[in-house]
């Protein structure tokens, strides 16, 4: 707080007040104490701000009354230079609101930021402006008055970032204060700036407020109880209540007031410097501020301090400056005000004026306004000494208005119609029932006249019975009769050079492209070549702004594709202000796209899979050779540096479409590629025994791997790999998960280290194993898996699960089923379709064939007859068939059944001779099985 006395800023037009006041705070609280010093500090606020010679006029964002008294005030002044609360770097845009439909949002938007957290980028901060606003009324007033000079006096954007807390700054969120959501995105996550803020920011006195007038919502008690009674108040009452009302919000406010003084100070010095250096009479001039910051307490206060203030230096951070679109419900939204709040204060504005007869300030020119006459400015009415006001307003009850009751039919009868027309069942007796009900409660919250809220609950109660037939409700519907949500545009003028550009492109198409509806347009490029050039821009957009913007209904953009038709859902007019946004990246759509991609593949965060999706876009969208072997070399880079191999399914995916796409163009495969695909061979070799073994990968990123590896060995072998690299990699890898092993295998058989019959053995050994069945599913989940880098595995995979519900009993398999199932749609679900192909090639494909149907691994595991060859003659020949009853009985253990082979002349007659030479020990041999026969 200020140190300057309350004393010295007294005077004697408010002594009687403030005497009043402080007798009533003794005999409410017994002793002055705080709220003594609350009330009296509440009238030297007002004393200072209409002691100061530079006149201050407080303002309440949005507010009917302040636009109102706005207007009286500018035409009796006529003041030389107005001081406008508003960020002095929005000054240029200002001029361009005569090309626009208002509401408008004023934007400041930086997407690369320096000074400030990385995770606050995109900055963007909005002043939305509405008709009915006191700041649009001096802007009209200054722009089109000859020797008025508006000044833009408070904080730049960047320190409304630079003052603000260390954390994130938090946008208003999407609801307004009866909860529902009203933010339709036209001013997406920017910050709001308002002019004069009055809330109390203090839930107990809040919360009174509303209990004790009978309203719902803060919104509802302030047009109840501030503007009804100031729109109509002379000039002098309205300044000093708001100032009033201002000061004590501010005492009562929670929290620190640090941003808010600083903001005081900043503004205060912008004025006295300007003052001092126009030599301007600060009589002449106005200040046109919050109500809030009417009375503020700083040492800077007035223009006849001399406390200094230092205004620290803006970041390096470049701003970009636009008008959007704006509305009602995203005012209410961005500002947390109640759901149509905006849309009564219009209609509340409309009524003043006409009620006053008077004439509002526009600018000329001004879309969506009627033009009219110009009227002359009468001359200047002087300067009268300020007089007491407040004692007289705070004292008598409010002038109540008097009951229109043709007013309240009428919205009555409208309201029944409206609701008609969007499916409601009403009548001539819901009429009659809103018209009384709105009279009813009108008078159980005290008040004569039925307020646009009253008349909203009776309509709710009367018409909207059980259920909404449609898609907008009774609330919604009376919101629409009393002005509706009004949508501005930004006229193509005030439009970036990109929009004005993408606009330009678009014209043969024939479409008003400002309308907010959809529309279809109908591009037949056989007939019509020259509309390719507008198909490639709709494509360009619909990857640059959000999916709603642009809807291809037929037709198509990829690789090697172009679309004969094509057909779109244009919504360019209702996503303008993302339009707009794109214009402070570049000069042409182009040039964006080409900044975005270049800005992906060079984020710390980048990775292979990025960059060849960033490859795509530029050969899709931008037919650019050069951009696309520059992204593809920093996507060999990337992939290099990889040291996990989470996004190798889609490496493996884009790499595929790439390389198919060059093998079918005249130049073959860019260098890049050939890079890519060398560099990948020898990465997923290094890293495939770490990925076997590692729990945080995945089974379809080590099926990945092996599809990259499997899938372009030939090419990498062409260009100098090895294979043993990958024979060493797959014999290093010994994982444990079962959807892993099953993987393993499947490499392993890949590369010939594992015949089929021993892959077969190794599974029929796991389906008649108990211990193992609860893993089958992973098993099979791998083995499908497989199926991209082996996809002679097919018929293998199909065996597998008919033998597993062939062989397994119910009690098993009925358990085990559902988890098969999850595991393969889960894990799996890109592979089925071809899995099912391969089982209806293997399965007979009518009823009738089933029963003589012999599965092929059968075939294949039944062992053919094959002629016996002959068994050479010999000793042991000899011996065996002495004495064939050892053989047989082995034989019939084992469960083989046969007769004896025929013998043939020895060829080995080396054997022969050594046993003939030397038969002692053939002799003892044969005697030894003659002594083992005998005791048998």
């Amino acid at each position: 707080m200020s140190t300057v006395t309350a004393a010295a800023s007294r005077s004697n037009t408010f002594a009687a007040l403030r005497d009043q006041l402080a007798d009533a705070a003794v005999a409410f609280a017994g002793l002055p104490g705080a709220a003594g010093d609350i009330l009296a500090g509440m009238v030297d606020d007002v004393d200072r701000a209409l002691s100061e010679r530079l006149e201050i006029f407080p303002v309440c964002h949005h507010s009917p009354a302040s636009g109102l008294a706005m207007v009286r005030r500018l035409r009796e002044k006529q003041p030389r230079v107005v001081y406008l609360e508003l960020c002095e770097d929005l000054r240029p845009l200002l001029d361009e609101l005569r090309n626009c439909r208002l509401p408008i949002a004023l934007q400041a938007f930086a997407t690369e930021i320096e000074g400030f957290p990385a995770e606050w980028a995109p900055l963007s901060v909005v002043a939305p402006i509405t008709e009915s606003s006191a700041e649009y009324q001096a802007i009209a007033y200054a722009l089109d008055t000859p020797g008025v000079e508006l000044v833009l006096v408070d904080r730049s954007t960047d320190h409304v970032f630079q003052w603000a807390p260390t954390q994130e700054p938090a946008p208003a969120e999407g609801a307004g204060e009866d909860g529902e959501p009203g933010d339709d995105g036209l001013h997406g996550g920017a910050v709001g700036l308002e002019i004069g803020d009055l809330r109390p920011r203090f839930a107990e006195l809040e919360e009174h407020l509303l209990h004790h007038g009978k309203v719902r919502h803060w919104s509802e008690w302030w047009d109840q109880y501030v503007e009804q009674p100031l729109v109509d108040a002379d000039y002098d009452t309205y300044r000093q209540v708001m100032v009033m009302i201002g000061s004590l919000f501010r005492r009562l406010r929670r929290g620190s007031t640090v941003e808010d003084e600083d903001r005081e100070r900043y503004m205060w010095t912008r004025m006295r410097e300007h003052l001092a250096a126009n030599e301007i009479d600060a009589a002449q001039a106005l200040y046109v501020c919050g109500a809030a910051h009417a009375a503020s307490p700083v040492a800077q206060f007035g223009v006849d301090s001399t406390a200094p203030f230092e205004i620290s230096p803006r970041s390096a951070t470049t701003w970009h400056y636009g008008l959007i679109p704006s509305s009602h419900s995203a005012i209410e939204a961005q500002f947390g005000l109640a759901g149509g709040a905006v849309s009564i204060a219009a209609a509340t504005w409309a009524k003043g004026l006409r009620r006053g007869k008077l004439q509002s300030f526009q600018l000329e020119g001004q879309q969506g306004v009627k033009k009219r006459a110009a009227k002359s400015l009468a001359p200047a009415i002087p300067e009268s000494a300020v007089t007491d006001q407040l004692s007289g307003f705070l004292s008598r009850p409010p002038a109540l208005d008097p009951l229109d009751e043709a007013e309240l039919l009428e919205w009555s009868v409208d309201i029944v119609r409206l609701a008609r027309r969007n499916g409601y069942l009403a009548s001539t007796a819901d009429a009659i029932a809103v018209f009384e009900t709105s009279i009813l409660l009108a008078g159980l919250r005290n008040r004569t006249r039925p307020t646009p809220y009253d008349f909203q609950d009776a309509a709710v109660t009367c018409i909207e019975k059980d259920r909404v037939p449609g898609r907008r409700d009774v609330r919604r519907l009376c919101e629409i009769l009393l002005g509706g949500d009004r949508i501005g545009q930004v006229g193509y003028a005030a439009l970036p050079p990109l929009a004005r550009d993408v606009l330009d492109r678009l014209r043969p198409l024939g479409l008003d492209l400002s309308k907010r509806t959809l529309q279809r347009a109908l591009l037949d490029l056989k007939a019509t070549p020259e509309l390719r050039p507008c198909s490639d821009l709709l494509w360009l957009l619909r990857r640059l702004l959000p999916q709603d913007a642009l809807r291809p209904i037929m037709g198509s953009r990829g690789l090697g594709e172009t679309s004969i038709q094509e057909s779109w859902d244009i919504g360019l007019g209702k996503y303008q202000r993302s339009l707009v946004e794109l214009g402070y990246e570049g000069v042409s759509v182009e040039q964006v796209l080409e900044q975005r991609l270049r800005a992906a593949v060079s984020a710390p965060n980048a990775t292979a899979a990025t960059a060849l999706a960033a490859v795509e876009d530029a050969l899709v969208y931008l037919r650019s050779a050069r951009l696309a072997d520059e992204l593809g070399t920093r996507a060999v880079e990337l992939l290099a540096a990889e040291r996990t191999v989470d996004d190798a399914p889609v490496v493996l995916r884009r790499i595929r479409v790439l390389l198919n796409y060059f093998r079918s163009t005249a130049t073959g495969l860019p260098a890049w590629c050939e890079r890519f695909v060398t560099a990948g061979y020898a990465h997923y070799c290094t890293l495939l025994p770490t990925a076997f073994a590692a729990e945080e990968t995945g089974p379809a990123q080590v099926a990945a791997m092996l599809g990259f590896l499997f899938g372009m060995e030939n090419l990498a072998l062409s260009l100098g790999c090895d294979h043993t690299q990958l024979e060493l990699a797959v014999l290093q890898s010994h994982p444990e998960a079962p959807a892993k092993v099953a993987l393993l295998w499947s490499a392993r058989f890949q590369l010939g280290l594992l015949s089929m019959a021993e892959l077969r053995q190794r599974c029929d050994a796991m389906l008649a194993n108990p211990l193992v069945l609860p893993t089958v599913p992973q098993y099979v989940s791998g083995f499908v898996h497989a199926i991209d880098p082996a996809p002679g595995l097919k018929p293998f995979v199909v065996e597998v699960l008919s033998k597993a519900f062939g062989s397994l009993p119910d009690a098993v398999l009925l358990p085990w089923l559902p988890k098969l199932i999850t595991t393969l749609k889960d894990q799996t679900g890109e592979l089925i379709p071809g899995l099912v192909r391969e089982a209806g090639r293997t399965f007979p494909g009518a009823l009738p064939a089933v029963d003589a149907f012999v599965p092929p691994w059968s075939a294949e595991s039944t062992p053919t007859a094959t002629p016996v060859a002959a068994a050479p003659s010999g000793p042991v020949t000899e011996l065996l068939a002495a004495h064939p009853v050892a053989c047989d009985a082995l034989a019939a253990l084992l469960g083989y059944a046969g007769g004896w082979q025929a013998t043939r002349p020895a060829e080995n007659r080396e054997l022969t001779e050594l046993l003939a030479r030397y038969p002692a020990t053939a002799a003892a041999l044969a005697g030894t099985f003659a002594g083992t026969q005998g005791n048998r």
